[in-house]
């Protein structure tokens, strides 16, 4: 199973533990994340899906291509972190 992290900044909004779930693609391990922890989902992706623009999500270090459909390829020994880009200064 991948194991999907989020970064502590997440928490300040909603409860986000690392989680350990399978799927092949980015879409399937976040929506598994997301099935036993709903409230996180509209921290991650709009109302369409998609990732919104100050999330970004990382699998082994690589930022993924696709932030539309999520369709990034997954195996069982992958990382997943997600994060939410900080801004300001």
């Amino acid at each position: 199973m991948a194991r999907v992290v989020f970064a502590p900044n997440l928490e300040r909004h909603v409860s986000a533990p690392p989680a350990e779930v399978g799927g092949s693609s980015v879409r399937e391990v976040l929506d598994r994340v997301f099935h036993d922890n709903p409230l996180l989902r509209g921290h991650v992706v709009d109302d369409q899906g998609r990732l919104r623009k100050q999330v970004v999500v990382f699998v082994n270090g690589q930022m993924i291509d696709d932030r539309v459909a999520l369709t990034d390829d997954i195996v069982e020994t992958d990382e997943v972190f997600v994060m939410q880009a900080q801004s300001g200064g």
